[in-house]
C-alpha cells in the first residue's frame, strides 16, 4: 500500500474524506507551510537573539535593555510562525471544517499561552524599569505587577477554557459567581497582601531599604523586598524572616526611617552613681575643678553666683546649711554637659539633655541624651562607646564612684579581710 493510501485511509477512519486527487496537493502545501514556519522562526529566534541586543546595546536609552534582559523580544518569535500556520490552515484544509476549526483551535491556544508569556516579560521589563527611578524606593510596586499577572493568567485560563469547551468567555465569567466564596478562600493571602500594601505604600509606612523591627516575626534588619503576599527582611545575623504583608497592618511593627532621614542616631544611656559617694564640694576640690578645661568657666561663673547669693544671708551665713554650695554631682553633671557640647560627632541641634533621674537600689542614674550625627550602625556604637569609656573613666576626679552589685570576688575578698583581722586580734 502507498503512503499516499496510508495517509487517506486514516483520514476517512477518523471522519475526515479527503479527494485522492487533492491529498498530494495538501500535503505538499503542508510541507511547504511548515517549512516557511520553520524558516521564519529561525530568523526571528535569531534576529531577537543576537541581532537586536546588539543594537539595543549601542542606544543611548538603557529601558530598551530591561526589554532584551527579561526575553520580551525572544518569546515574541513563537508567535510569528503560528500566525503564519493560521492563515494557511483555511488553504489547506479548506472544506473540511471539522478539522479546519481543530487546527484552528490548537493555534489559537498556543497563541494565546506565547502572548500571556510575552505580556509577563512585558510587566517585567516595566517594573525593572520604574525600580531605576527615585521614587520606587518611595512606592514600591511589586504587589501590583503580581495582581496584574494573577488578572492576565486567569483572563488566559479563562479564555484556554472557552475554546476547549466552545463556548464564549462571557459565558463562562457569568457561572463564575458561584465561585466566588472559593475564590475568596483560595486568594485570600493574595487579596489581604494586596489590600494591606495599597495601605502601606499610600501611608508611605514601608519601602524597600527601611530598616524594621517585628519582635513577633523575629524580623530586625533591612527590608528587601515587597511582594503580594510577603515581605522579606534582611536581618543584621544575615538571617532572612518573611513576613506576611498584611501582618504588617494588622500587627505594630518598628519602622527606623524617621532615625535614618533625620540628623542624627539617639544615645540613651546612664551612668549609676553610688548615693554614699555624693558630698559637698570643699574649697581644695573646687581649686582642682577650676584646673579641669571643661567646667573652668563654670566653676568661676557658679562661684560669683554663689558669693553673691550667700553674702546676702548676712549672719545666717555662718552656718553652711543655710549656703548655697556647690556639689561633686552638679560639678560632674556640668562636666558631661561641657565634654559633650565639645564633641565632633554629637548633634547640637536636636534633644540634648543631662539630667538625673530618680535614685533607685542601684545608686543614682545621670542619663545622657543626646544624638550622634554619624548613623551608620558600627561607626555610631564606635563613638557611643568612647564617649562612656571617657566619663566612666573620669568618674573618680569628681570625687564619685559608679554603682556596681558586688561580686563574688567582693564577697570573697569580704571573707578574707574578716579572716585575716580576726587573726591578727587573737595574735594580739
Amino acid at each position: 500500500m502507498s503512503a499516499q493510501n496510508t495517509i487517506q485511509n486514516y483520514l476517512t477512519q477518523s471522519g475526515i474524506e479527503i479527494a485522492p486527487e487533492g491529498l498530494v496537493a495538501r500535503i505538499a502545501a503542508s510541507i511547504i507551510v511548515l517549512i516557511i514556519s520553520v524558516i521564519a522562526y529561525y530568523i526571528a529566534k535569531r534576529f531577537a537573539r543576537s541581532i537586536l541586543p546588539k543594537i539595543i546595546i549601542r542606544t543611548r536609552t538603557t529601558w530598551d535593555d530591561s526589554l532584551v534582559k527579561n526575553n520580551v523580544f525572544v518569546r515574541i518569535a513563537p508567535i510569528i510562525p503560528a500566525v503564519i500556520i493560521h492563515y494557511s490552515i483555511p488553504i489547506i484544509l479548506n472544506g473540511y471544517l471539522t478539522a479546519e476549526n481543530m487546527a484552528k483551535n490548537a493555534v489559537y491556544i498556543f497563541i494565546i499561552i506565547m502572548v500571556a508569556l510575552v505580556i509577563d516579560s512585558l510587566i517585567n521589563a516595566l517594573h525593572d524599569i520604574y525600580q531605576t527611578l527615585r521614587v520606587s524606593r518611595e512606592i514600591p510596586l511589586k504587589s501590583f505587577c503580581q495582581v496584574l499577572k494573577i488578572i492576565l493568567y486567569f483572563i488566559c485560563i479563562i479564555l484556554l477554557i472557552s475554546i476547549l469547551l466552545g463556548k464564549s468567555p462571557i459565558y463562562l465569567l457569568s457561572g463564575l459567581g458561584a465561585m466566588t466564596a472559593v475564590l475568596l478562600l483560595v486568594f485570600k493571602d493574595a487579596i489581604l497582601g494586596f489590600v494591606a500594601g495599597i495601605q502601606l505604600i499610600s501611608n508611605k509606612m514601608l519601602k524597600h531599604g527601611d530598616w524594621i523591627e517585628m519582635a513577633k516575626y523575629g524580623a530586625d534588619g533591612d527590608v528587601m523586598d515587597i511582594t503580594l503576599t510577603t515581605v522579606k527582611v534582611s536581618n543584621w545575623d544575615r538571617t532572612i524572616t518573611t513576613i506576611p504583608t498584611y501582618a504588617l497592618m494588622t500587627d505594630s511593627f518598628k519602622n527606623w526611617r524617621g532615625m535614618q532621614e533625620s540628623g542624627g542616631r539617639r544615645i540613651k544611656r546612664s551612668i549609676h552613681i553610688d548615693m554614699g559617694t555624693i558630698k559637698f564640694c570643699t574649697v581644695e576640690m573646687i581649686e582642682r575643678f577650676e584646673r579641669i578645661e571643661h567646667i573652668k568657666d563654670y566653676i568661676a561663673q557658679k562661684k560669683e553666683e554663689l558669693k553673691n547669693y550667700n553674702s546676702q544671708l548676712g549672719n545666717m551665713a555662718q552656718e553652711k546649711i543655710n549656703c548655697r554650695q556647690l556639689t561633686n554631682i552638679g560639678v560632674f553633671r556640668a562636666y558631661v554637659q561641657a565634654y559633650l557640647k565639645s564633641h565632633p560627632m554629637v548633634n547640637q541641634n536636636m534633644t540634648f539633655l543631662i539630667r538625673q533621674l530618680e535614685p533607685t537600689q542601684y545608686g543614682l542614674p545621670i542619663q545622657i541624651y543626646v544624638f550622634c550625627k554619624d548613623k551608620a550602625w558600627a561607626n555610631y556604637e564606635a563613638i557611643q562607646s568612647d564617649i562612656f569609656d571617657h566619663l566612666l573613666t573620669i568618674v573618680p576626679e569628681f570625687d564619685l564612684r559608679i554603682y556596681q552589685s558586688p561580686s563574688g570576688q567582693d564577697l570573697g575578698n569580704l571573707i578574707e579581710n574578716e579572716i585575716s583581722g580576726g587573726i591578727e586580734t587573737a595574735a594580739a
